[in-house]
């Protein structure tokens, strides 16, 4: 018979141990559904120029709802997104309708109508959907058309689109509708 040296049959009950102990952990459920969340959070983000311009917002979708005056309000403040209030922010100053907007982050709310909304840049930006708004805090106000689809956007989303080298639209859009705000970098 062979003789095992005291090291080698430590390392073996050890590796042996091990195993079994291995073989013991409770196992995941793989029967378990995670769902997913029904307004996650996105973000998204564009150089426009030099011009880092960063939005999040929670993004919820329209499973069959009535949008428009149903589950959003036609004119009361609206926080543009789920959750918290979507905000945006501009690595550089920016010109909104001849107006100066300084480099920062700002709340991005609207009014919703059917036929002129009013988009907002509020320079309260972290609060619980519009709460706390207060139009004394308004950086600036700005009226637009909202642009009806044939196509649905089922879930809320927010585009940065560049109009040339230094200009950009900020773009929302959901259900059938789309509203934009256009800035100029300077």
């Amino acid at each position: 018979m062979k003789k095992i040296s005291l090291t080698t049959l430590c390392l073996f009950l050890v590796i042996v141990s091990f195993a079994q102990h291995e073989n013991h952990q409770p196992k995941a459920d793989t029967n378990k559904v995670v769902a997913k969340p029904k307004s996650p959070k996105l973000v998204t983000m564009e150089m426009i120029g030099e011009n880092h311009v960063h939005i999040e917002y929670g993004s919820p979708s329209v499973r069959g709802r009535n949008i428009w005056n149903g589950l959003v309000a036609y004119n009361q403040v609206w926080s543009t997104g789920a959750h918290k209030a979507t905000w945006v922010d501009f690595s550089k100053d920016v010109k909104i309708e001849g107006k100066i907007i300084p480099k920062g982050r700002y709340g991005f709310f609207t009014i919703p109508d059917k036929n002129e909304w009013t988009i907002i840049l509020s320079k309260t930006w972290d609060m619980h959907l519009a709460d706390d708004y207060k139009q004394e805090n308004d950086a600036i106000r700005v009226k637009v058309k909202p642009k009806k689809s044939k196509q649905i956007t089922e879930a809320l989303t927010y585009e940065i689109l560049p109009k040339h080298k230094n200009a950009g639209t900020i773009k929302m859009s959901w259900e059938y509708i789309s509203v934009s705000l256009e800035f100029e970098n300077l």
